[in-house]
């Protein structure tokens, strides 16, 4: 017997079609949020990055060489004193705003070059931080600041800075006790960089613009290389060097973004600790993390969602991709298709295997899961087929995104079919789903392959569904 084990998210008991129809008929339904819109500013492409008429810095660095990629830091830093100082920072925390006490730049490159920053040699230090001793910020003008400029553009060193700027916040609003678990605190980074992005985003930067669409992707883009790498033995809340997952770190860049710096403040091991359930943030003995996409695994897929939804028709599943094509009343959306007339789910099998080989560059990581919850996905439209709900729009996307979510959610369940496989996902697989939302995007499609302009949105409505349930998703996106 061949068992495929691969372990994600918190237990969630277990739902059918039957609940789905009931939460959509007997709950109250918010307001549905708008697939063209990003924390409410529409989703649009257009440029990102210093403005060409941008005023000077206000700051100086020492130990600058003067060239392009200080010029850029040192705008950074000024633009996100900006931002604090403009009376964001007094009304979060009701005290004045002090900036940092010096910038330091250096060159990881050139033992030459090096300087104490922190009580450290910069020698080899590839690197951006803050330090708390002496009220700094430095960085490696050399490897580290070039390569993120290079791979996604101004805005990923300006993201950089801006979280280093976030561990300033919280040191001088005495956030954080000496013991805080790292996790927390650079979490609580990335969120307040989320709102410093928002900012820049709505137009009130003279220094930088943002665009909703393709700029805020390519900034997801480089968050999700910022994750920390899959270990093993790790505690899931520890006060060791731990980050969090792309997953994780987007999520906490997320709630600033939408939500602003006040909610930054509720990030603490408590609510880390909610929010992780029971993710795995390791990988267990003997697991790989990766289940090749094949025939026999997307049938144990489909078989595990059987079981989950107990639908009261099941889909058929076809590897006949010329089938698809041939569907009545939607469009063929490979690698994995859905025909509403015949219930049918057709896989296009080699592009299925080629969405999840694993990779992990400059684009994204992509792997197994960002293969599967397509699949699950189109197998989810099915469910809400069944339950009478519209399938063929942008909001049905996202939905299908939520409810996406909310299955991934419930594989933690370790789900056994009649095949002898144990299907469940590995820590990682979040990540894999995010990627793929981000660049192919068909996860958080309609039945027709329409899904938000923007990433974020779909990565947002994904979340939803790993955080909530599906009452969540019905009310946010009826």
């Amino acid at each position: 017997m061949r068992t495929s084990v691969r372990r994600i998210l918190g237990s969630i008991a277990v739902t059918t079609v039957a609940v789905l129809l009931g939460a959509c008929g007997t709950s109250a339904i918010s307001k549905s949020a708008d697939p063209s819109m990003v924390a409410g500013m529409p989703a649009t492409d257009g440029p990102s990055g210093l403005r060409s008429n941008a005023p000077k810095p206000s700051r100086t660095v020492t130990n600058t060489d003067g060239g392009a990629i200080d010029l850029l830091a040192v705008q950074s830093v000024s633009d996100v004193e900006d931002y604090w100082s403009g009376g964001v920072y007094r009304d979060a925390f009701k005290r004045n705003f002090t900036p940092v006490a010096k910038l330091i730049s250096w060159d990881s490159r050139r033992s030459s070059d090096a300087v104490s920053f922190c009580g450290e040699t910069t020698s080899s230090l590839v690197n951006a931080a803050y330090c708390p001793v002496d009220r700094s910020i430095g960085w490696d003008r050399g490897a580290l600041l070039p390569s993120l400029k290079k791979t996604y553009g101004d805005m990923a060193v300006t993201m950089v800075l801006a979280h280093e700027y976030g561990h300033s916040v919280q040191h001088q609003a005495g956030l954080n006790s000496p013991n805080t678990p790292v996790l927390v605190a650079e979490q609580q980074a990335d969120c307040f960089a989320g709102a410093y992005m928002n900012w820049v985003a709505q137009g009130h930067s003279r220094r930088f613009t943002l665009s909703t669409g393709n700029g805020l992707n390519t900034l997801l883009a480089s968050m999700i290389a910022f994750r920390d790498p899959l270990m093993s033995g790790r505690r899931a809340v520890s006060g060791g060097g731990e980050h969090g997952s792309a997953f994780e770190r987007i999520s906490a860049f997320q709630f600033g973004f939408a939500e602003g710096p006040g909610t930054c403040m509720a990030i603490d091991v408590d609510e880390v600790t909610r929010r992780r359930g029971d993710l795995p943030v390791e990988l267990q003995r003997n697991q790989t993390g990766n289940w090749p996409v094949s025939q026999a695994s997307v049938k144990s897929v489909i078989a595990a969602m059987n079981i989950l939804f107990k639908p009261a028709t099941r889909p058929t599943l076809s590897f006949d991709t010329v089938a698809a094509t041939k569907c009545p009343d939607a469009k063929a959306t490979p690698p994995v298709s859905f025909c509403p007339a015949t219930n049918t789910i057709a896989v296009d099998l080699p592009a299925l295997k080629q969405l999840g080989a694993p990779t992990d560059g400059p684009a994204g990581l992509t792997g197994d899961n960002t293969a599967y919850s397509v699949l699950i996905s189109r197998y989810l439209l099915s469910v809400q087929q069944q339950a009478g709900l519209p399938v063929d729009s942008a909001n049905a996307g996202l939905r299908t995104a939520c409810l996406t979510g909310v299955a991934t959610t419930k594989l933690a369940l370790q789900v056994s079919t009649s095949d002898g496989n144990t299907v469940a996902l590995t820590a990682g697989d979040l990540d894999e789903a995010v990627a793929g939302l981000l660049t192919n995007g068909l996860a958080a499609g309609d039945v027709n392959g329409l899904t938000a302009p923007a990433g974020f949105a779909r990565i947002d409505a994904f979340r939803t569904g790993v955080l909530g349930d599906q009452d969540v998703c019905l009310k946010r996106f009826p």
